[in-house]
């Protein structure tokens, strides 16, 4: 007979703190970002950025529908962790990789294992934005042939072939605005986990 609890291990949720360690803002014809002071956001994602708006194309992250099929935008912001960016350049045999090169509109410090928050994770910003993960975000031939790139590696290519491999789980996650306002550098969040479980059929 099945029995939830015995079968089921349930982790509660938790609450951590975290820091707005850098601010980016891409242009609306290319994914690359430049520092700023802090972001503005609104229900469509980060004014003026790329990967802002309510609905998004699929693309090869999403096989299962045609190539450019209109999804609900989930992708709105790109998040990433100091310590993760310095293991992939590590990896990668690099001396560093800026956010900006990878796109990413957040630099967010103090968690660890950051690129491993559960989706439905809530960032609650101080100044009052906030943020709901989606999930991870899939490391790509793209980002790493920036990387390359930037980084004057030798081999372009092999650089963009090398970043998936070393980068996965440590990419960082991808958010949507479920409340919004302007997000500073320096601001504090208070992270909230919620309560996690493994399904088993």
């Amino acid at each position: 007979m099945f029995d939830r609890d015995e079968d089921i291990e349930i982790r509660p949720s938790r609450k951590l703190g975290a820091r707005v360690e850098g601010a980016f803002l891409a242009p609306s014809n290319h994914f690359v970002t430049r520092a700023v002071t802090g972001l503005d956001l609104t229900f469509q994602g980060i004014e003026g950025d790329i990967h802002a708006g309510h609905t998004r194309r699929s693309g090869g992250r999403e096989p299962w529908y045609p190539r450019g099929t209109e999804l609900r935008n989930e992708r709105q912001l790109s998040l990433v962790a100091p310590d993760e960016l310095a293991r992939i350049a590590r990896a990668m045999g690099i001396a560093q990789v800026r956010p900006e090169w990878i796109g990413a509109n957040l630099l967010i410090s103090e968690v660890a294992n950051f690129s491993m928050l559960p989706a439905g994770t809530m960032m609650f910003f101080k100044g009052g934005v906030t943020l709901k993960i989606d999930g991870q975000n899939v490391p790509c031939r793209i980002a790493g042939r920036s990387i390359a790139e930037h980084a004057r590696m030798p081999d372009h290519e092999a650089g963009s072939l090398l970043f998936p491999k070393v980068a996965r789980r440590l990419r960082g996650l991808v958010a949507w605005v479920e409340k919004p306002g302007r997000i500073e550098v320096g601001e504090q969040i208070s992270v909230r986990l919620p309560e996690q479980w493994i399904y088993r059929a």
